[in-house]
């Protein structure tokens, strides 16, 4: 990124804060009617990712590009259901959207589901700014780059916690991987799995969980680039499932594995997935 982009998104960076509001209003708005109804989960299409797109998925999606057009920057948007789209002539950031992390839950209305919004360099290489805030609870994180992660507010940091047997973790790999994870499911305290992504890596920076752990091979980029940065910033640790640094790719067909935490108990976790 050249030092005038790095200008142009430095100051746009407190605008972002007011951008992922009138998103997560527009779309909160337009799902109030569908939330916890059968209609939610009905079937419309193939999303981009590959996923069958629900009706509350594509209402909540709909919204938010029309904040992001009204917005009137140029911008690239990678989202979940519509893949890629490109306003404007010459964007210098990327958004990458999930308008609805958690469908099931919502349409069941279980209050645990997300907006998910980070804003990158065009390429994905850099975050510049996370969002991520729970529709059913007055939940609100955010993070710039280099400037921490804060709740309602408040700025977060991680938990201190450093033993297995006292651990909280968020794991998937149920059905999918079950050997690979068995040992962190019998040398942790407690396992929970929420249903949204997003939120549980939030959860894990404002030091709620402990670790979040899915090698199911099945996240998108989607679903982890704003709580990645929210959790960077307020001192959490993330790599994939073996260790290696994290690279987000650059569409939403790709899948990633994910191992985050407090970074306290990061190496003993990896050491638990490879057997040891």
């Amino acid at each position: 990124m050249n030092m005038n982009m790095n200008m142009n998104m430095n100051s746009a960076d407190s605008g972002f804060l007011k951008l992922c509001r009138e998103a997560f209003k527009a779309t909160s708005d337009s799902i109030a009617d569908l939330k916890g109804t059968e209609a939610a989960s009905s079937f419309v299409r193939m999303g981009a990712d590959g996923t069958p797109t629900s009706k509350i998925d594509l209402v909540a999606e709909d919204a938010i590009i029309e904040v992001l057009k009204d917005d009137g920057r140029s911008m690239r948007i990678i989202s979940e259901e519509l893949g890629e789209l490109v306003l404007g002539d010459s964007p210098e950031f990327s958004i990458v959207l999930d308008p609805l992390d958690g469908t099931y839950n919502s349409s069941v209305d279980i209050p645990f589901y997300s907006l998910s919004l980070a804003v990158s360099s065009y390429d994905l290489s850099e975050l510049r700014f996370g969002y991520v805030s729970n529709f059913a609870l007055p939940e609100e994180y955010y993070a710039n780059s280099g400037k921490g992660a804060y709740l309602n507010g408040k700025k977060i940091r991680t938990s201190h916690n450093s033993e297995l047997k006292k651990l909280c973790v968020s794991v998937y790999g149920y059905r999918h991987n079950v050997e690979r994870i068995r040992k962190i499911y019998s040398s942790v305290r407690r396992v929970r799995l929420l249903g949204s992504v997003a939120l549980e890596l939030c959860y894990v920076a404002s030091g709620r969980l402990d670790a979040f752990v899915d090698v199911r091979g099945a996240l998108r980029v989607t679903d982890v680039a704003a709580g990645q940065l929210i959790l960077a910033e307020a001192g959490g640790f993330i790599t994939d499932g073996y260790g290696n640094p994290l690279r987000l790719p650059d569409n939403v067909t790709a899948r990633v594995e994910m191992v985050a935490s407090n970074g306290l108990v990061h190496e003993k976790l990896l050491e638990l997935l490879s057997g040891g």
